[in-house]
């Protein structure tokens, strides 16, 4: 599977990776270099965290579809007492 950003949102994440080298490694970095890194994290890593999102989620699902039956059961024909003879 393939991770891919609008255009909008890759040019804000070169934009930062640029960012993070000038101001937290002292390192410019040209359009080419943080285009290659941001495509390697995105070959290497997304899919980590894209699996781990969706574990996350059917986790999340499976507990509430775990309590469903608890939360929306309604006793039936309730308006007369066990003792009705």
């Amino acid at each position: 599977m393939t991770i891919e950003f609008k255009d909008e949102d890759r040019k804000r994440a070169l934009k930062s990776i640029k960012r993070y080298f000038d101001e937290r490694l002292e390192m410019e970095v040209g359009d080419l270099q943080a285009m290659m890194l941001f495509d390697f994290f995105l070959e290497e890593l997304a899919p980590t965290v894209h699996n781990e999102a969706i574990a996350d989620a059917q986790a999340y699902l499976q507990e509430r579809m775990g309590d469903l039956e608890a939360t929306c059961y309604e006793a039936e024909f309730g308006y007369w007492e066990e003792d009705d003879g």
